[in-house]
């Protein structure tokens, strides 16, 4: 079976309107990203950051998963499916995707300010300032923050390596170490690259420009690759 890796980003999101830096000039719902994304904003005011993403993960709570989200999962009965997604919301999994890894942390969940292998599911409900871990520490949001290292990267790379099939959907390649995984893709790899934007201001090369958006480009792109092994796609 063919091994398709899926690399997502903000602009799958954004089409169920969750609302990113990605395209507000560093700006994120008014704040700038260095004030409710790093480590040392944490630690300055860590109450503005807890209620900025109390307020993101009930923003994610209301959002549905689109038509992108729910065409990636045809993919799953011909192929071997990875999603490597940056964005932080659970719209893959809840649209029906069974191996999903979340390069930048998961909304819904809270970790340990002293210990990130301390994780807590959340079910939707806030981290509130004074509420600790088992070690007696600050719970925070089990997100990668701007200027924190990418665990997951030793684990995607390898993934990366064995693709078949590459698809790029809703990333402008910007933020690394994430944007380098393209650069893993084995030569004989199809890469396709689904954006409204095209190729502008991104730097890859062999790859099928698809400029449309995620729910356009992507329903249409399940539909041709289903046909060339004879599978009709469902409406």
């Amino acid at each position: 079976m063919k091994r398709i890796v899926i690399l997502s980003g903000a602009g799958i999101s954004a089409e169920s309107s969750l609302k990113t830096f990605r395209d507000s000039d560093g700006l994120w719902e008014n704040h700038n990203v260095f004030d409710v994304a790093t480590p040392e904003a944490f630690a300055r005011d860590p109450e503005l950051v807890l209620n900025f993403y109390n307020e993101r993960r009930h923003q994610v709570l209301e959002a549905k998963p689109n038509q992108a989200h729910l065409s990636l999962v045809e993919f799953e009965s011909q192929f071997n499916v990875t999603i490597i997604t940056q964005n932080i919301d659970d719209l893959h999994e809840r649209a029906g995707s069974s191996h999903v890894l979340h390069l930048h942390g998961e909304i819904d969940f809270a970790r340990s300010s002293v210990d990130e292998t301390l994780i807590y599911p959340l079910n939707g409900a806030e981290i509130k300032l004074g509420d600790r871990c088992q070690k007696g520490s600050q719970l925070r949001p089990h997100i990668v923050w701007f200027g924190e290292a990418v665990p997951m990267m030793e684990e995607v790379i390898p993934l990366v390596e064995m693709a078949d099939i590459l698809l790029v959907i809703g990333t402008s390649l910007a933020v690394y170490p994430a944007a380098g995984l393209v650069n893993y893709a084995p030569p004989f790899a199809e890469k396709f690259y689904i954006d409204p934007n095209g190729l502008d201001g991104v730097n890859i090369h062999d790859f099928t420009i698809i400029p449309k958006t995620a729910g356009e480009g992507v329903p249409s792109l399940v539909k041709q690759l289903m046909n060339k092994k004879g599978i009709k796609p469902s409406d």
